[in-house]
């Protein structure tokens, strides 16, 4: 697998691209990724990452000083309050400098909240103090099963250990972090374990500030994993029979809500640079996140070229994609 190292020497720009830099989706939270490597290969992930991943074939890694440089022009852009979101396709404890990044992104004057993704398996009392010296708001623990088999099986390796990670759960919920219990339900996978998960995050002391649970709905993705077995709800089957569920067997509030739960309002986006359907020579800059796609630039922008084999040079491109300031392109 190919590695590239981003930073403002490489004239990669940090957005456009759904794998690393700055995701702005029109709110006033903003997502930070400074890499993408995975530990895992958990069989439901939507971008098939981790070590046995049968597409990738580039990681990416952005340098610490260019991303802030970016975070620190965006954020005044969408107003005050900010929420940065530190994520990743993958696990984002993998980003060496991921303390320095919380400590700088808390020193912006425009972000009152740093929050972070993570699966919990590198997570250790030496990296929980660390993070929350540096200020990070709260953990958003992926979490998907608490028996120690299926919990293995939907990690994707033995090498899970779901005693660790229960453990440094406990640890994030005491120290001046909150704790937000995030695991993805799959019908037909880890029905039982919902309610085991719901009374684990009341009982770890998860939601002191924050909700104490985000269950997500698992969904089917193009290039993404599908275990076996799994029965995809529609979303009002997700909220009006397996969210109401739960609701009413453990007295909590199951259904989130952006606003009221995390502050999080509708703000003006970055302008678009690009309309669907226009046609523009981009620069090719660095390999694809899967194999057949080449990341190419213009107008200070990132566009995911997919079908496209020249690994150098121009290539003109029609765009076909440009939600969330995040492009895509085909050749022609």
């Amino acid at each position: 697998m190919a590695h590239v190292r981003i930073t403002a020497a490489s004239d990669i720009p940090l957005v456009g691209s759904l794998y690393f830099g700055v995701i702005d989706r029109g709110t006033s939270l903003l997502q930070v990724r400074p890499s993408c490597g995975c530990n895992l290969n958990c069989p439901f992930c939507s971008v098939d990452a981790g070590p046995e991943s049968t597409t990738r074939a580039t990681s990416y890694e952005v340098e610490l000083e260019y991303l802030l440089s970016a975070v620190e022009e965006i954020a005044p852009f969408k107003g005050t309050g900010v929420e940065c979101h530190i994520d990743s396709p993958g696990e984002p404890l993998m980003y060496a400098r991921l303390p320095e990044l919380v400590a700088a992104l808390k020193a912006i004057d425009a972000i009152s909240v740093v929050s972070l993704q993570t699966n919990g398996t590198l997570l250790d009392d030496k990296k929980i103090r660390a993070l929350a010296d540096a200020g990070l708001d709260r953990v958003n623990l992926s979490l998907h099963a608490l028996d120690p088999t299926l919990a293995q099986y939907l990690a994707g390796t033995d090498r899970y250990d779901i005693g660790q990670v229960t453990r440094a759960a406990r640890a994030v919920a005491e120290s001046s972090m909150d704790l937000l219990v995030a695991p993805v339900y799959m019908p037909g996978i880890n029905d039982a374990e919902i309610p085991k998960l719901i009374a684990f995050a009341r009982e770890s002391g998860a939601g002191k500030k924050f909700p104490p649970l985000g269950i997500q709905k698992f969904e089917r993705y193009k290039y993404g994993r599908t275990p076996k077995g799994v029965k995809v709800q529609s979303w009002w089957q997700f909220f009006n029979r397996s969210i109401k569920e739960w609701e009413k067997a453990s007295d909590l509030v199951l259904r989130l809500d952006p606003k009221r739960d995390f502050g999080t309002v509708r703000r003006p986006s970055l302008p678009l640079v690009f309309k669907k359907g226009e046609k523009a020579t981009v620069e090719i800059r660095a390999p694809g996140w899967i194999r057949g796609e080449q990341l190419g630039v213009a107008k200070n922008r990132v566009v995911s070229v997919f079908g496209c084999d020249k690994e150098s040079g121009q290539v003109r491109v029609k765009i076909v994609s440009t939600k969330n300031n995040i492009y895509v392109g085909v050749p022609v």
